[in-house]
């Protein structure tokens, strides 16, 4: 990632930190609402409250500002997988991936849609961290749930697209807010909707991936 040119300067300031903040936020705002190609380098200095000169002396283009955001994305949805450890227990390594999941689906909508429009876009800025970091990761947490399967502690299933399900559903309550609000209904709508969902996804997965009796 190409540093803004503030963070090249021989002594970075507070005041130079806080403006790439501000720039940052800015940025995330205009993104997620209008995609990469409908943002303008205008609109994000003028919801950060700059002059576009100014806004140029930390992030020289538009790209710079995206390249950014995206990377600082991909690495904060990353910490859930990163946390899922081989020695916990499944059913509570699980439970606790589901919810951080679902908590960042509620928390981070913005960059969650940030990071689907990237995706949907062939993933320009990313490719190289997710055939990369982003594969070895999975390939990792992929050897966990397989060894847990042959020790007999959740049934054997294909461990990629066992992550690949719980990105889906749990992502789909960002991306798609604006549906699952109108569908669900005034009633039904509020913040409760996060820990509904927590409670069907469990059911879903960890029921699904609980040993059974036999000869029950």
């Amino acid at each position: 990632m190409v540093p803004p040119r503030a963070a090249r300067t021989q002594r970075r300031t507070r005041i130079q930190e806080q403006k790439e903040e501000r720039i940052l936020e800015a940025a995330l705002e205009v993104f997620s609402l209008h995609g990469y190609r409908g943002a303008t380098v205008d609109q994000i200095a003028e919801v950060a409250g700059m002059s576009k000169p100014n806004l140029l002396y930390y992030f020289r283009t538009k790209e710079a500002m995206h390249r950014a955001l995206i990377t600082r994305v991909l690495d904060t949805w990353l910490d859930p997988l990163r946390e899922f450890d081989a020695e916990g227990n499944p059913v509570a390594e699980f439970r606790s991936y589901i919810r951080r999941k679902l908590e960042m689906a509620r928390d981070f909508p913005r960059e969650s849609r940030l990071f689907a429009n990237e995706v949907l876009r062939g993933a320009p800025n990313i490719e190289d961290e997710l055939k990369g970091p982003l594969k070895a990761l999975v390939d990792e947490k992929a050897a966990v749930i397989r060894a847990w399967a042959k020790a007999g502690k959740i049934v054997a299933c294909d461990p990629y697209h066992l992550i690949f399900s719980i990105w889906s559903t749990t992502q789909h309550y960002a991306d798609f807010d604006v549906q699952v609000r109108a569908v669900l209904g005034e009633e039904k709508a509020d913040e409760s909707r996060f820990d509904d969902a927590a409670r069907f996804l469990e059911q879903l997965f960890i029921g699904g991936l609980q040993i059974r009796d036999q000869g029950s």
